[in-house]
């Protein structure tokens, strides 16, 4: 396996400094895409009933009593098969993150099309802990737009639900802890989307 050029300390505290005038560009940047995201228009939502372990609940009584609510929509693909990349990211999801958004006022939820029955098992197996409810034979996911995955964020006016901002793919990507410590990393994601150098072990992203 290739490994980066042994250099002097000198030389790398120079191409250090070099990368982090671009590290701080980017954020920067990414400062200023928050700004903009925090000035969207938004969209009221329908009213919505899914299937929980304790009964039927709204999409308002996900809030929690909270101000705003974070909801990932997990696929569906099918009895008995579970999408790998909605399984990674959840697992990224711990415990006491959700605990720190509620204390933010944010509360999360995860939801699918997949029936109870089935979320129930796979949560059981996977040693899940948060809200992970079905909205099968509801609108929901086809009113987010969510034909895949999607990360959405809502507010609440009393018992009125908008949507305030929603996205998928590497949007959704990028939130995972494991990735971005991965990003930091030497070696990176090892994926072959990825500007790395010769000899840098790299898969297929999905394989």
């Amino acid at each position: 396996m290739e490994k980066p050029q042994v250099v002097t300390v000198e030389e790398w505290d120079r191409a250090r400094a070099e990368l982090l005038t671009a590290e701080k560009e980017a954020t920067r940047l990414t400062d200023r895409v928050a700004a903009q995201r925090r000035r969207l228009p938004m969209v009221r939502m329908g009213d919505y009933t899914f299937d929980t372990p304790s009964g039927p609940r709204t999409l308002v009584d996900l809030f929690d009593g909270r101000p705003e609510l974070a909801v990932y929509q997990f696929m569906d693909i099918g009895a008995d098969d579970f999408c790998s990349g909605c399984t990674a990211f959840t697992n990224n999801v711990p415990e006491h993150g959700q605990a720190m958004l509620a204390d933010a006022g944010i509360s999360w939820a995860t939801i699918s099309n997949m029936p109870l029955a089935q979320i129930e098992g796979y949560k059981a197996k996977m040693g899940w802990t948060m809200p992970f409810v079905s909205s099968r034979g509801t609108t929901f996911a086809k009113d987010c737009g969510a034909d895949y995955f999607m990360l959405s964020m809502f507010v609440r006016d009393g018992d009125v639900v908008h949507r305030t901002y929603s996205t998928t793919q590497r949007g959704v990507d990028r939130l995972l802890f494991t990735n971005n410590v991965r990003d930091l990393s030497v070696y990176g994601r090892q994926e072959d989307w990825e500007d790395s150098p010769d000899g840098w072990p790299q898969h297929p992203t999905y394989g």
